[in-house]
């Protein structure tokens, strides 16, 4: 199994871990410390040696913020986690709080006196955060400062866990699409150009994607966890444990890089800065630790965007073709899971867990699947209504009749990462449910059927998504959706769909369609799939050509909870087209399952 279904820690445990972190810091001059999700490499999933904030709070969330005070403590997550935290960490403890409703750093004016000092993590925060903290703290009379060694470490001790040594592969050129050598002199192309002798890299993925490399340092992402600096001429530099590579990788970095371990990165910074180098740093994703080596305000140093962003999100023609045939491979595992659940589920003994395990063992008979790419989220009932549930043995239920099921779910294949969400009725559906679930239908389908010009952001449509609910006094507190890399990270920058996505989406580039609905303490809705951007094309009668979406997920969408009065003529031909194709791909693969597959897909008549 790559899913694991322990509690987390005894939210308890807090208090007394929070009591000895406020003694470190009467004794480093701090009134308050900042303990963020991130790690060194700001990812959204971070090694078991990173969960500073798991660790300290018991929230398990992939996005937080924890601020302890002297005599207060609180905990900043976003809509997507409100629910989950409240059950997972001590309120006498700590406050809950949503982002932006409340924010930080007015949390922190009312309970930390003027003159009082802000420490945090030069390693765990990024330049921008930085600049923009110590700019609103000023405004309340407070100071910003950062540790030599973070607090928390020190609390944590002995048993926090040891760094991971994952071992990395060599990404083979046929799913990559281009070779290292080739994608290196284009980002060498990108700093000649704007007359940069450097660039620093701190995100897995983007080193990953540049030297056609994977690794196993952080569950769920196949990524190495290294920093490289890459240079206008000549080979990057990667700085790794060496203890990752075996003897025909550590062939095949030679080749490309030069080889340096970790604990050399300071040294080679400073190189830089003495040799006066204008180097590019990510202020929005590298670490403010680096600023600090450079001179945080050094001219020298370029704010820019990470060079490898927008070349990995636009697929190429080999990732592309990797991306369908494993949404194909994945269609056929989760037609026959859900086929499974449809013959188990009335039967009144199938539960949360083991719909997760039936499902990743259906995966793994492809023989193929190297990992899943996130925990599935297997809510039933009133756990469908918290977005990013994750199932337990402590909270495990039953799947029962008259309620509604959410799955989300997704899987690691070397030509491909997918990311599926299913909302399946058990037994008889209210009709209040199915009224909701269509109405999250057609904002599905609005997406999915967009066209648009170039420069066109998923600022500009994440409204279509919402539309049919707005209309209704309807709404979800998380983005439409977001990037998709190519076996990298289910959460990829810098394309999504959501009200803060303003890069304009381009041909190649994978989001996730996966607008929802849910009604806290009874169910919850979500109907994802993932879409490539296509190439602009001419519309017959228009002067201007539209860019649009190919649906790349093949999964049928449970037709007993549709109510058919709701959806325009238009929408029922989206939806029956979809079914069809769906029918059509997938059910050569099927054998005992055909007949299902059928009946899933017939069409939808009014």
């Amino acid at each position: 199994m790559f899913q694991d279904f322990s509690a987390p820690a005894d939210p308890s445990q807090s208090i007394e871990r929070v009591a000895r972190l406020r003694s470190r810091l009467r004794a480093v001059g701090v009134d308050a410390v900042v303990v963020p999700r991130s790690d060194e490499h700001m990812g959204e999933y971070v090694p078991p040696s990173a969960e500073r904030l798991k660790w300290l709070t018991g929230f398990t969330g992939s996005a937080g913020l924890a601020i302890i005070g002297r005599t207060a403590a609180a905990l900043f997550v976003d809509g997507r986690y409100t629910l989950q935290a409240g059950t997972q960490v001590d309120k006498s403890t700590f406050e809950v709080l949503q982002i932006p409703d409340s924010e930080p750093v007015d949390w922190l004016a009312s309970k930390v006196k003027k003159g009082g000092i802000v420490g945090f993590d030069p390693w765990l925060h990024t330049s921008t955060w930085v600049t923009r903290t110590k700019q609103l703290l000023g405004k309340h009379g407070l100071g910003l400062k950062p540790f030599g060694r973070n607090p928390v470490d020190g609390v944590w001790g002995q048993e926090r866990p040891s760094p991971p040594l994952g071992p990395v592969v060599i990404h083979p050129l046929k799913f990559a699409g281009k070779p290292a050598e080739e994608k290196i002199a284009e980002l060498q192309s990108t700093l000649n150009d704007a007359d940069e002798d450097a660039v620093v890299l701190t995100m897995p993925d983007s080193i990953a994607w540049a030297l056609n490399i994977r690794g196993s340092d952080v569950q769920h992402n196949p990524t190495p966890l290294a920093f490289a600096i890459l240079h206008a001429a000549g080979k990057p530099e990667l700085f790794i444990d060496r203890r990752k590579l075996s003897a025909d990788v550590r062939k095949y970095l030679n080749g490309i890089s030069r080889l340096r371990e970790p604990g050399e990165l300071k040294e080679r910074i400073a190189a830089l800065k003495k040799a006066r180098k204008r180097v590019r740093i990510d202020d929005t994703s590298a670490a403010f630790w680096f600023r600090q080596q450079l001179g945080a305000t050094s001219k020298l140093v370029v704010n820019a965007a990470d060079p490898c962003v927008l070349p990995k999100a636009r697929k190429n023609k080999a990732e592309i073709a990797g991306a369908r045939t494993a949404h194909v491979r994945d269609g056929v595992a989760m037609a026959r899971f859900l086929a499974w659940l449809d013959r188990e589920a009335p039967l009144g003994q199938v539960d949360e867990i083991s719909a997760v395990t039936h499902l990743e063992s259906v995966r793994a008979e492809t023989q193929v699947l190297k990992e899943i790419s996130f925990d599935t989220i297997s809510g039933s009932g009133a756990h469908g209504a918290i977005v990013h549930y994750r199932v337990t043995a402590a909270t495990n239920r039953k799947l029962k009749s008259g309620e509604l099921f959410l799955l989300d779910s997704g899987g690691q294949y070397e030509d491909g990462t997918t990311d599926v969400t299913r909302t399946v009725a058990i037994g008889l559906p209210t009709q209040e449910m199915c009224e909701r679930f269509t109405l999250v239908l057609k904002g599905h389908i609005a997406i999915s059927a967009a066209r648009f010009p170039k420069g066109t952001a998923g600022a500009h449509l994440d409204a279509f998504a919402r539309q049919a609910l707005w209309q209704q006094g309807l709404d979800f507190d998380h983005g439409t959706g977001h990037g998709v890399g190519s076996y990298l990270s289910v959460h990829e920058g810098p394309q999504g769909l959501s009200k803060r996505s303003h890069v304009p989406l381009e041909p190649g580039m994978i989001v996730s369609n996966e607008p929802g609905y849910y009604k806290a303490g009874h169910y919850g809705i979500r109907i994802e799939n993932l879409l490539i951007v296509t190439e602009p094309e001419t519309i017959p009668g228009g002067d201007r050509k539209m860019m649009g979406f190919e649906t790349l997920t093949l999964v049928p969408i449970d037709l007993r909870l549709i109510e058919p009065k709701l959806l325009a003529a238009g929408e029922i031909a989206w939806l029956n087209a979809y079914h069809a194709r769906v029918r059509d791909v997938i059910g050569p693969h099927l054998v005992a399952d055909r007949k299902w597959l059928e009946a899933a897909t017939a069409p939808l008549r009014t």
